[in-house]
């Protein structure tokens, strides 16, 4: 005699048989981790991971001929560091045997560009104010004879200098040292202090032509004449410090320009054959 099952038991063993159709078999989780393991020992094992650099970094992540340039590089920089600091030193230290042995070669390197002073702090801060005008005795191509009015060549200077993100070293030093260069080597009757005081004063004249050669005079420039105009710095208004600013003059006597006063790239002057 057939025995039948009731109809929700064969329902449910259906439903059973789907489902362990539809579910994933245990087996392949196990397979997945062994596939991403080996992954992973592939990509250590890989051209990254075969020369070790994977976790270097900075000149180690280099190869060995960059590895050699970046550290001559930085030998090299470091070289020029210590000896730049080293220089400045000894132009700012007290007189000592390498200062007097080794003077000049310190002067060379550290002048213009590198100049440390103290003329901003003590004992003598600066309190004035020094411009240096030219003027000129122009031959037009008439033959006639002229001489200009006085031009302000550090007010040119300080047009140049004035919003300029990054002013020319020109613009800021060249005409102010140049002029110091003089003073400090002549005699206040202007007279020149030996070797020194003859340079100094090819120094200022090549200078003046070359500002004066901007300037497009209309002519031949046949002498040149130099001052200086001093101004005392103005009290400030909460100040009760009275201060003379009056401008006070020293005036050079006139120079015939020659050849050797005419920088390259200057032509607005006289030459020895047009003497």
């Amino acid at each position: 005699m057939t025995e039948t099952k009731p109809h929700s038991e064969t329902e449910a063993e259906t439903e059973s048989a789907s489902a362990s159709e539809s579910r994933p078999e245990r087996h392949s989780a196990p397979d997945a981790h062994a596939a991403t393991a080996a992954d992973g020992r592939a990509g250590a094992d890989g051209p990254a991971g075969a020369g070790g650099s994977a976790g270097r970094a900075g000149i180690a992540a280099l190869s060995l001929p960059y590895q050699v340039v970046a550290a001559v590089s930085l030998a090299v920089v470091g070289m020029f560091a210590c000896m730049h600091l080293a220089m400045a030193f000894l132009h700012v230290a007290p007189s000592n045997t390498l200062t007097k042995q080794h003077g000049e070669a310190v002067d060379d390197w550290v002048f213009p560009e590198f100049e440390q002073n103290w003329k901003l702090f003590a004992p003598n801060p600066l309190q004035q104010n020094i411009s240096v005008h030219a003027r000129a005795e122009v031959v037009g191509t008439d033959g006639g004879r002229r001489t200009t009015g006085w031009i302000d060549l550090s007010g040119d200077d300080g047009e140049a200098i004035r919003g300029n993100l990054f002013p020319s070293h020109v613009n800021q030093n060249e005409l102010r040292r140049g002029w110091d260069f003089y003073v400090n080597s002549h005699t206040d009757a202007n007279r020149p202090n030996g070797m020194r005081g003859q340079l100094s004063e090819r120094y200022i004249r090549r200078i003046a032509m070359l500002r004066l050669d901007a300037h497009h005079l209309g002519g031949r420039i046949e002498r040149i004449q130099l001052r200086s105009a001093t101004r005392g710095v103005e009290a400030p208004h909460w100040s009760d410090e009275k201060t003379d600013t009056r401008p006070y003059y020293r005036v050079l006597p006139w120079w015939t320009v020659t050849a050797a006063d005419l920088p390259g790239g200057v032509t607005g002057g006289r030459t020895e054959a047009d003497k």
